[in-house]
């Protein structure tokens, strides 16, 4: 769904292939604050007395269990976070 409204560059994505098989979207800082994300959606984030941490795989090479499902393609590019934040509401609910 991201894809086809973004023309094929929805912003960076990593995807997990072992244990969870998480896919994280890379936002800007502090943006899925506030939200009303779905059940099944988990927001990380750097807070007062809590740890998130994101996997980014490198650019080139063997990065397995992670990889970039759509890779970054311009310094600053993110997912945009109103589009992930509807697309997962439709997806989740």
């Amino acid at each position: 769904m991201m894809e086809t409204i973004t023309g094929g560059e929805p912003g960076p994505v990593v995807a997990e292939a072992s244990g969870k098989r998480s896919v994280y979207f890379l936002v800007p800082a502090g943006s899925a604050e506030g939200k009303a994300w779905p059940d099944g959606a988990v927001v990380l984030n750097a807070a007062p007395g809590r740890v998130s941490y994101v996997p980014v795989p490198a650019l080139h090479g063997r990065t397995w269990p992670v990889s970039w499902y759509f890779p970054p393609t311009a310094p600053g590019r993110f997912v945009h976070t109103l589009l992930l934040l509807s697309t997962a509401t439709a997806i989740l609910n």
